[in-house]
């Protein structure tokens, strides 16, 4: 049997790449950005701090309810923690933690209102 090579008369393929217009985007950040924070340090035996807590009294310098807030990161010891580790309600932060921060670190909690 003898092998026969078969001729390609197919026309050769016509590609074509459309021009498109070049399309601008532009993205409005928000006006106004507040920010909320509350600080304080571990005493070593509490699970649950509170405004009252706090080092500073100020305006900003409160827990905010998490329903009017876009966004918040709870830093313990300059460590960020996960969601799972905190819950936060108006005026207080819950450790969900087994285990405690050492007495004197550092607890900070940031809150973005857009």
């Amino acid at each position: 049997m003898e092998s026969k090579k078969c001729a390609n008369n197919l026309p050769k393929p016509f590609l074509k790449i459309p021009h498109l217009p070049q399309t601008e985007f532009s993205f409005h950040l928000p006006k106004k950005v507040e920010v909320f924070e509350y600080y304080t340090n571990s005493n070593g035996k509490s699970r649950i701090y509170r405004d009252q807590d706090g080092f500073t009294k100020g305006k900003n310098q409160k827990i905010i309810d998490p329903s009017t807030v876009s966004y918040m990161n709870l830093f313990i010891n300059g460590v960020l923690q996960p969601k799972e580790n905190y819950e936060v309600q108006c005026g207080m932060i819950k450790l969900k933690t087994k285990d405690l921060p050492p007495k004197g670190a550092p607890i900070i909690l940031q809150m973005f209102k857009f």
